[in-house]
């Protein structure tokens, strides 16, 4: 579903639209992508993470807490890491990162940075890429399910779920 609001595109998607997206990106990765580990980005990289783990039976799964959106449109200069694997665990590993959007890309980026700087081989994934904000012209995902421009409400999201039942 998608609605227009202060000239912003919202496209709301459903679980069958993840389910696709998820298929798209499946799709793209070669037969034998041998992962030693796969880095999902929190918050939003959490859910395709899964996803993309069970179906690449990837069993290692790490996740970055990377800070660098406060709210929709207000963002921080450089990125706060909340959390982060060690880099013993990311040293000469072939690590899938993962994340919901490609939007400005300094989050991706800056996680692309990190696993580099511990050695690690790090291939990065999302559902979707926005090439028209990103902020590195010279970057892209190496695997993504589709081009967009518009704000996207995946279904995970407060504004995109069911209202939660009262506590008894």
């Amino acid at each position: 579903m998608m609605e227009k609001e202060r000239g912003i595109n919202r496209v709301h998607l459903t679980w069958q639209d993840i389910e696709e997206l998820i298929q798209r990106l499946l799709g793209q990765f070669p037969i034998a992508a041998n992962y030693d580990a796969l880095l999902a980005i929190t918050r939003g990289g959490i859910v395709p993470s899964g996803l993309l783990a069970e179906a690449l039976d990837i069993r290692h799964v790490l996740t970055a807490s990377v800070q660098f959106y406060i709210g929709e449109g207000e963002s921080i200069d450089w990125p706060v890491f909340l959390q982060f694997p060690s880099d013993s665990l990311l040293v000469r590993q072939r690590i899938l990162v993962v994340d919901d959007v490609w939007d400005t890309g300094k989050t991706i980026m800056a996680v692309r940075e990190r696993v580099e700087h511990a050695g690690g081989q790090p291939e990065l994934a999302v559902l979707h890429y926005k090439p028209a904000r990103s902020l590195f012209p010279e970057a892209r995902p190496d695997y993504y399910a589709a081009v967009t421009d518009d704000w996207i409400v995946y279904p995970w999201e407060p504004e995109g779920r069911l209202t939660p039942l009262p506590t008894p």
